[in-house]
């Protein structure tokens, strides 16, 4: 029995109700602990909000200190701090202190490769200028 799908708006749902088990234990086999899900939506919902978001995406470029992400994203200092404060809990920002400056980057390439596909999915091209880090560490695009 074949199972005819929906091709139009509101095709979330199979007009037959049949479960596949083949096809669900495979899909189940390849899936992760209930953990890595609550990593993952954490991870993701950081990104949610649209500051956090601007701060990860002028990281991108460079390393700044709080005052200029303050400045960049257009918040106070404290409003800043708060919101590092997360990305750092989450490993996508890491710290550097220099003196009396606390200087902030990306955690690694995996967060610039994250926003990086998300701008190009949004059809923004500038924010692949430098090109997509690939697992070889060269650059592609």
């Amino acid at each position: 029995m074949t199972m005819k799908r929906q091709e139009t708006a509101g095709a979330e749902t199979c007009e037959v109700r049949r479960i596949h088990p083949a096809d669900v234990m495979n899909a189940r086999a390849g899936l992760e602990e209930e953990s890595t899900y609550r990593s993952l939506a954490e991870l993701f919902g950081a990104l949610a909000d649209p500051t956090r978001a601007k701060i990860v995406h002028t990281l991108l470029r460079q390393e700044l200190c709080t005052c200029d992400i303050a400045a960049v994203a257009g918040i106070s200092e404290s409003g800043a701090s708060q919101h590092l404060r997360v990305l750092r809990s989450l490993r996508l920002v890491k710290a550097r202190r220099a003196g009396k400056f606390v200087y902030y980057s990306l955690d690694d390439t995996h967060i610039a490769l994250l926003v990086r596909v998300g701008l190009t999915h949004l059809g923004h091209a500038q924010a692949v200028a430098g090109g997509l880090p690939t697992l070889n560490g060269e650059r592609a695009g």
